[in-house]
């Protein structure tokens, strides 16, 4: 038994990006696991603003995959993609009666992991393929339309 190769994984990160992690999270979820073309589409017609940054990380690790191991973006998929949470900037805000309000700005760090797609290996021979020879085909009994039914004749 050969031993199973793991795929090549090429990565591509923005840090420090000035969207709460929890938000992203959201983003970040509808891309996992899909091929690139239809991750790109997904993260173009989503309205949230971290649609766009994920977008450019995910460009990012294509043109990483593409130039450095020569995989088009159409035999990749994203085998991965999280947000961790970046340094919080915080900030105050006058309030009523010499009180201050904290303000919390948060970031996060994007990371989008790809992957090329296994390729399926062909079967051994054409012999094992699963076509119905021509005389089993012949056997198959086929489907007859239902009946049309006779309207009844009006009694005199």
């Amino acid at each position: 038994m050969a031993t199973q190769e793991k795929p090549l994984e090429v990565r591509a990160e923005a840090k420090w990006v000035r969207i709460s992690p929890r938000k992203a999270r959201l983003v970040a979820e509808h891309i996992r696991g899909r091929s690139v073309l239809e991750a790109r589409s997904v993260l173009a017609f989503t309205p949230r603003e971290a649609a766009r940054e994920l977008d450019k990380v995910l460009r990012s690790a294509v043109a990483n995959a593409e130039s450095q191991h020569q995989i088009p973006d159409d035999r990749l998929y994203v085998s991965a993609a999280y947000v961790d949470e970046g340094p919080v900037m915080k900030r105050w805000r006058a309030r009523a009666r010499g009180r201050v309000a904290r303000i919390k700005k948060r970031t996060c760090h994007i990371t989008v992991k790809v992957a090329e797609i296994p390729v399926q290996e062909a079967p051994a021979s054409k012999k094992q393929t699963k076509t119905k020879p021509k005389a089993e085909a012949a056997e198959t009994p086929k489907r007859k339309a239902p009946a049309k039914k006779k309207p009844e004749e009006a009694k005199a």
